[in-house]
């Protein structure tokens, strides 16, 4: 399953999601930002390669579906609620990203899922 993180500079909330769920078995994992200056920009073609988009706010669902209107029709996309209050790789923003992204993918530590997060 490929998942694909988004927030608005791709600096501290996408990138460390990116960073803590990288390397768990079954999952690819991408981020990018939806603003011009993000370290990584958005793209139609990481929606499309997306089984699974995260966003961290509202607002950059409506920015993804602006900018890419077609393209998001089918997409599953989960808001995840979580604001721009964090550093890179903060311990908080991982234990909310962790407990947030639980409910939604399999994760190590649950029933048959043996590989830590590290």
């Amino acid at each position: 399953m490929k998942l694909l993180f988004i927030c608005s500079r791709n600096r501290f909330r996408s990138l460390t999601a990116e960073r803590i769920f990288t390397g768990i078995p079954g999952y690819e994992v991408r981020s990018a930002g939806t603003q011009p200056g993000a370290r990584v920009v958005v793209t139609e073609g990481m929606i499309g390669w997306a089984d699974l988009v995260f966003v961290m706010e509202k607002r950059h669902l409506e920015k993804l579906r602006m900018l890419f209107s077609e393209r998001m029709q089918d997409k599953e996309v989960v808001t995840l609620g979580i604001p721009d209050d964090y550093e890179h790789m903060d311990p908080d923003l991982v234990e909310e990203l962790r407990a947030r992204v639980s409910g939604h993918i399999a994760l190590p530590g649950e029933p048959g899922i043996d590989v830590p997060l590290s």
